[in-house]
């Protein structure tokens, strides 16, 4: 089945253009199916292109999916046009009496701020607390995880002395749970982010479960709640091109930028990237559908506590 996403939402012709089945509102109204419904909390300052790497990843099931942008209230991005959030998004004040099967919380460019800095935390972890009574199963990225983290459970991030930048093998330390069927024993994960949670940390709250990590790049995915809640510190949604993007913006300005780690071949820009983590990515996200969302939630989607 197809994902069921807004009228003229732009990443409905990029991903067409790509063999990826979607289905606008029109035709999603006469089939007589319950979709799932999959919250998006996007903070990222670049909407559409996160929106469209996101859609592509959920489109990999059988079942069909109804994705609701959601946005802040108390946040207004610079970077994305404000007709497309007035069209696209709603404020998480029109949804906070809804439900959702799923949820996905995005990253932000904001590790090296204290948390309590952040102009919408205070909305932020009204989201947070109304998504453990109101969602089936949550993924927190990046910033995201290392926020839901610090307000949940009161897991401190760390500044890095340098960005932590590239392509990291991950090693799975759960490989029996359902997220992890079909992987081989480590998949690549991209990271870009300039702070890190520590496992000493996160070992010391036996509500918490380091499922995969990395010798380079440290605490990988930590789960909580049975699988209610996932928390990855990388950017598993990436297209091939966006640490290409990122490295050629900031390569020349800033003073901090050294080449992708495991990216490049032959560590050579001009030769382009090698995509290691696609599969993965694909497979993540769909085993999140089918084992920890489709699987878990009530038929009756009022009963989610």
């Amino acid at each position: 089945m197809p994902l069921k996403l807004p009228d003229l939402l732009p990443a409905i012709d990029l991903l067409k253009e790509e063999n990826i089945f979607v289905m606008n509102d029109s035709r999603a109204v006469s089939q007589d199916i319950r979709p799932l419904r999959i919250a998006i909390l996007n903070l990222m300052p670049v909407k559409i292109t996160t929106e469209t790497d996101l859609i592509r990843l959920l489109s990999n099931t059988p079942l069909q999916m109804e994705i609701c942008f959601m946005k802040l209230k108390s946040h207004t991005p610079k970077n994305t046009p404000v007709e497309h959030m007035m069209m696209f998004y709603k404020d998480f004040d029109v949804l906070r009496n809804e439900r959702f099967d799923g949820m996905i919380v995005t990253g932000a460019p904001l590790e090296q701020m204290a948390f309590e800095d952040v102009r919408y935390w205070p909305e932020l972890t009204e989201i947070f607390q109304w998504a453990t009574t109101h969602v089936t199963s949550t993924i927190y990225i990046c910033w995201a995880a290392q926020a839901g983290l610090y307000y949940r459970y009161g897991i401190p991030k760390y500044p890095l002395p340098k960005k932590k930048f590239g392509i990291y093998r991950q090693h799975i330390v759960h490989p029996r749970l359902p997220i992890f069927r079909g992987f081989d024993d480590s998949f690549a994960m991209p990271h870009s982010r300039h702070s890190e949670l520590r496992a000493e940390d996160l070992l010391k709250d036996d509500r918490l479960h380091i499922i995969a990590d990395s010798p380079e790049s440290g605490v990988g995915i930590v789960m909580a709640r049975e699988g209610r809640e996932f928390y990855i510190t990388g950017h598993m949604e990436y297209n091939p091109d966006t640490l290409d993007n990122e490295y050629k913006r900031d390569v020349g300005i800033r003073d901090d930028v050294e080449l992708p780690r495991n990216y490049y071949r032959d560590n050579d820009p001009a030769k382009g990237p090698e995509v290691t983590w696609r599969a993965h990515a694909n497979l993540l996200f769909a085993n999140w559908i089918n084992y920890y969302v489709y699987q878990t939630t009530p038929y009756d989607i009022n009963d989610i506590r």
